[in-house]
């Protein structure tokens, strides 16, 4: 029997106790399940090629055919009908779009999103669409990606593009995914596309980004009357490994770096230099009147939580001094990616961002685990660690509004499960099962939980029913 409440903290986990405009939904990418990577007039994007790159990704897997989305959007669509599921959110490939990056528009690629923004429609089923979810183009890596200030302008005719292609049905928009990570990851570290390292790279990437996030938004504004607009970021809580000055002052700057770098110069607070010196560096690639350009007032903004970190301070690490300590070395419950399991953390991470004058909105864009999910001789996955994580969560936000804070909908990462980036194909973080070698999709005992939980009361049913009948 799957619990109905959170044991943690004893929240309601009923979707009635939430306010009745709480939007609900799933949360997907275009890389991690599309597939058909070089299907009709599709360039090469920047995880295309790093794929490729021996060691890259685990077990030496690619996306070339993921979840087979391309093919199987309709399928997908019905599913998540049949699950109760009302609002999808899911992001555009720039490639299938405009192939190269830049120039010649891809009818197909048009075709392919007005089919899947159609059948969703069709299906009262609202499209939420994200416009960049880290697979750049690879002709414009090739004249230096993020971090060559062209990109404002290649953005600019992208965004162009898809609001005046699908602005007339599609209302909700979100800007980018995750600046913090796919500027650190693919520009910084090179763990993730385009495998760039170093301060050279990252500093200009994340000004540019941070600039083409209000950019975007501006245009969204320009092009698609009654818009609602957001950007997501990544975000989790930070607690120092004690409460020496040294371990105080680390998680200080993690918390700077990994929460507030792309969120305050957004609402014209410019970066935390005060917090993270080697900041200052930044200066050399702003140009008059950029500060002003970061700015946009944007509907809401997403936050995408799924654990917290402790962090401690370490000489060894260059400019931050900073180390997070591993959820495996605490001794705490984690999941297959090595993240502790820890609800409250989402719950801190809406009252941080709540906390932010200029903020309107908050909404959950992303929030899931990945647990080693196993099908058993009936054929189901019985999740429970995930159904448990879903409710304790979902608990949290709803902690949240109880005490006012400005949280206004909550989407599960994710549908289904998919290509993890760098983990490939090794955990798993969907409602629905993916058999990976025949594309047969099971939902999993969270899916059905999750199904359940967005079934519409049928007292509130039957009021609206006697209300439009009178």
């Amino acid at each position: 029997m799957l619990h109905s409440k959170s044991k943690k903290d004893g929240a309601p986990i009923d979707k009635n106790a939430f306010p009745k405009d709480f939007v609900w939904g799933v949360s997907t990418a275009a890389y991690q399940i599309e597939g058909a990577y070089n299907t009709d007039d599709k360039g090469s994007s920047i995880w295309d090629k790093f794929v490729t790159k021996k060691g890259a990704i685990y077990g030496g897997q690619t996306a070339q055919v993921a979840c087979d989305f391309y093919h199987r959007y309709q399928e997908d669509i019905l599913l998540m009908k049949s699950m109760n599921i009302k609002n999808f959110r899911f992001s555009l490939a720039w490639t299938r779009i405009i192939p190269d990056g830049e120039g010649i528009v891809s009818q197909a690629g048009i075709d392919f999103y007005n089919r899947i923004i159609n059948f969703c429609l069709e299906q009262d089923i609202v499209p939420w669409v994200t416009l960049y979810h880290w697979d750049l183009p690879q002709a414009l890596e090739n004249k230096g990606g993020w971090s060559n200030r062209e990109i404002l302008q290649w953005f600019e005719n992208y965004v162009e593009v898809c609001t005046k292609a699908f602005g007339d049905r599609v209302k909700n928009w979100m800007v980018l995914n995750e600046p913090m990570v796919f500027t650190g990851a693919g520009y910084f570290l090179g763990v993730h596309a385009p495998g760039k390292k170093g301060l050279q790279n990252f500093l200009p990437a994340v000004h540019y980004a941070t600039l083409s996030q209000a950019l975007g938004g501006r245009i969204i504004r320009k092009n698609v009357p009654n818009a609602h607009i957001g950007t997501t970021f990544s975000c989790s809580q930070i607690t120092p490994n004690s409460n020496e000055k040294k371990d105080l002052r680390a998680a200080e700057k993690a918390d700077a770096l990994l929460n507030r770098l792309f969120v305050e110069p957004t609402l014209g607070l410019s970066y935390p230099v005060e917090s993270v010196p080697i900041l200052e560096k930044i200066k050399k690639y702003i140009q008059p009147g950029d500060m002003e350009s970061c700015v946009f007032d944007f509907d809401f903004i997403g936050i995408q939580n799924y654990t917290r970190e402790v962090v401690r301070h370490s000489y060894t690490v260059p400019y931050l001094r900073a180390k997070i300590v591993k959820a495996t070395k605490r001794k705490v419950q984690t999941t297959l990616m090595d993240w502790e399991v820890y609800p409250p953390s989402i719950y801190e991470m809406i009252t941080k961002f709540s906390a932010y004058e200029k903020i309107k909105k908050v909404i959950v864009t992303e929030n899931g685990a990945a647990f080693e999910d196993r099908l058993n001789h009936e054929g189901e996955v019985n999740d429970l660690q995930r159904t448990k994580y879903l409710q304790d969560y979902i608990g949290q936000v709803h902690r949240a509004t109880k005490e006012n804070k400005k949280v206004a909908g909550y989407f599960v990462w994710t549908f289904t499960d998919n290509f993890e980036w760098a983990e490939g194909y090794y955990p798993r973080f969907g409602l629905v099962r993916i058999d990976f070698k025949t594309q047969k999709r099971t939902v999993k005992a969270s899916g059905k939980w999750y199904r359940s939980f967005l079934k519409e009361s049928k007292v509130l049913a039957n009021q609206e029913k006697n209300i439009l009948s009178n």
